[in-house]
């Protein structure tokens, strides 16, 4: 599998990352976070991010947008 990626963005809320299998790296800035199947990223608030996956993965993204 060729790595493939979500380009830089913003969140429109708090979001978290739950990895069903693989293994993906969360960037947000100058940081960065590896997560494998079981893990849970957390997605910094208000900080763009990209995610990028470095085997065939599958991720359960969640977004709670506040009032």
């Amino acid at each position: 599998m060729e790595t493939a990626a979500l380009a830089e963005h913003a969140s429109p809320g708090e979001a978290t990352v739950f990895v069903l299998h693989g293994r993906v790296t969360l960037t947000a800035g100058d940081n960065s976070w590896e997560g494998r199947e079981g893990d849970l990223l957390l997605v910094p608030d208000a900080a763009p991010h990209s995610l990028t996956a470095h085997a065939d993965s599958a991720v359960l993204l969640t977004v709670v947008k506040l009032p």
